[in-house]
């Protein structure tokens, strides 16, 4: 795995050498960064569920001003903190260990996120547990990109209840992006 553009370009990033993670393949998280691209520059980013880091490491490298990585596993916070000494972009990032919704209950009292991603272990509608604290959180704004990664067999009729909506798919062979952002009649 390695960063795709941006200031750590081309550099290798440690993975965990088991199945407790499943870092995003480079050409998925190519994809994913340029429909994100648009929105990186100075922005805010929450990468929940972080595995090795890949994906809020990415957002630094290519302009966010700051991100914040949740993960539990001791051996991933490991190799989050090495993957951003070894890119120089640990003075933007904010580490936490514990589970996600714990630390989302710590943080809610900050500023609202620009972009918020998640990659949850598919298929346990830890995603669904998020979404519907996000929905009363503070960290989500009406401004506020939120991605999931999850299996092609997840489903999320349940956003209108909670006053999100999805405003683009992009599916692969195996998974998909789900991007998501506040309902136009909750934004009023």
């Amino acid at each position: 795995m390695r960063v795709i553009a941006g200031k750590a370009r081309s550099l290798k990033l440690k993975t965990l050498d088991s199945m407790d993670t499943r870092p995003t393949q480079d050409r998925t998280k190519e994809t994913l960064f340029n429909i994100l691209q648009p929105m990186l520059a100075d922005c805010r980013f929450l990468d929940l569920f972080s595995g090795s880091g890949g994906i809020g490491i990415e957002a630094l490298s290519r302009g966010a001003a700051c991100a914040v990585f949740v993960e539990r596993n001791p051996k991933a916070i490991a190799c989050i903190e090495e993957n951003l000494r070894f890119t120089r972009l640990h003075e933007q990032a904010k580490v936490y260990q514990g589970d996600v919704q714990t630390v989302l209950h710590q943080i809610d009292k900050g500023d609202p996120f620009d972009c918020i991603f998640m990659d949850p272990p598919y298929n346990q509608l830890l995603e669904k547990q998020v979404l519907t604290f996000l929905s009363q959180s503070r960290l989500v704004s009406p401004d506020t990109i939120l991605v999931v990664e999850a299996s092609l067999q997840t489903g999320f009729s349940y956003l209108e209840s909670l006053g999100f909506e999805v405003y683009k798919y992009k599916k692969y062979k195996t998974n998909q992006h789900v991007f998501i952002r506040m309902a136009f009649e909750k934004v009023q």
